[in-house]
């Protein structure tokens, strides 16, 4: 068997001890988890999709290992740019030595820099938006209402992209979400590039804010979604970094106990982050899963695990552990 699956046997060898030892006791747990029936959030902060999980994450979804998405306004959309781009791409090895001068090339260039890598404005945010733009307009005149990702996904499975694909689709994480109509919530989307393109239409009028879904909106419907599916044995949530893509979404267990005074509604049932943030004072990245307990966001009996590294490094990894790769 071992032989079928050679990144697990490495890693069942190798990590047995420190963060790569809470890697190994992360991912089995997840496998539990799911092995008990139970469902998985997924939440992505940072720049994942411009790091490429698409490659992993992808898979996991095509396998029913996560069953929703939380996801920043970025990774909804970068991991589509890198779709529709990636031959425009650059990548800057040694970005720590570029001098503000060379920093203001790149954006003359028309070179968005996320740590190494270039986002190519002309072919992935302008490409983009030409296309989304009329499915935004088409949706307002004919007065739909949507969620950022709806639009994604109704852009997505018009086919109007194909002709762009720099990658193998079955690498982009949204075309595999799309292809699934996967449950997912954006929250804070307004401050992603499309985000404030769909804002600029607002200024000039050729749009109205009321045609996007709003957060709140996203969390009413979170509400009811959590309350359908989580049975009595609550959903999981692994968090791949941290900030409002994690933050959200797991506020919805405290906010049906506390505020709407809902019995019987089970906490969230298993907890791993990946951050490399330090813990220290006030800081939502680098709390420790414990204190999560006097928010009413997990129980004393919650299984918690916290990875202390780059999620870059550390997701690719247990996603491959989860899939038997």
């Amino acid at each position: 068997m071992s032989q079928n699956r050679p990144i697990s046997s490495f890693i069942e060898k190798h990590y047995l001890h420190f963060n790569a030892a809470a890697l190994v006791d992360a991912a089995k747990g997840y496998k539990k988890h799911l092995a008990d029936g139970k469902k998985m959030m997924v939440t992505l902060a940072g720049a994942m999709s411009t790091g490429e999980l698409g490659i992993s994450f992808s898979e996991m979804i095509r396998q029913d290992k996560v069953h929703i998405i939380s996801c920043t306004g970025a990774n909804l959309e970068e991991d589509i740019m890198n779709l529709v781009a990636h031959s425009h791409y650059r990548r800057i090895p040694n970005y720590r030595d570029l001098t503000p001068e060379q920093e203001w090339d790149l954006l003359q260039n028309h070179l968005n820099r996320v740590t190494d890598t270039c986002i190519p404005e002309e072919e992935a945010f302008r490409r983009l938006q030409k296309h989304l733009y009329k499915v935004w307009k088409d949706a307002e005149d004919s007065g739909e209402r949507l969620f950022p990702h709806e639009f994604m996904f109704r852009l997505l499975n018009s086919g109007d992209l194909k002709q762009y694909y720099e990658i193998d689709p079955k690498n982009s994480w949204m075309i595999a979400a799309a292809e699934k109509n996967l449950p997912m919530v954006v929250p804070g989307w307004e401050d992603s590039t499309m985000g404030n393109i769909f804002a600029s239409y607002c200024v000039t009028g050729e749009l109205k804010a009321s045609t996007m879904k709003s957060g709140i909106e996203y969390m009413v419907w979170l509400a009811d979604w959590y309350t359908k599916q989580s049975g009595n044995e609550g959903i999981g949530f692994f968090q791949i970094g941290g900030g409002i893509a994690g933050d959200f979404p797991i506020c919805v267990v405290p906010m049906l106990h506390q505020d709407l005074e809902r019995d019987n509604v089970p906490f969230w049932s298993y907890f791993c982050q990946i951050s490399d943030s330090t813990t220290s004072y006030g800081s939502y990245s680098g709390a420790v899963p414990n204190e999560k307990i006097t928010w009413g966001k997990l129980s004393i009996d919650t299984p918690k695990y916290i990875i202390e590294s780059d999620a870059t490094i550390v997701a690719p990894l247990v996603f491959a552990y989860i899939l038997e790769w």
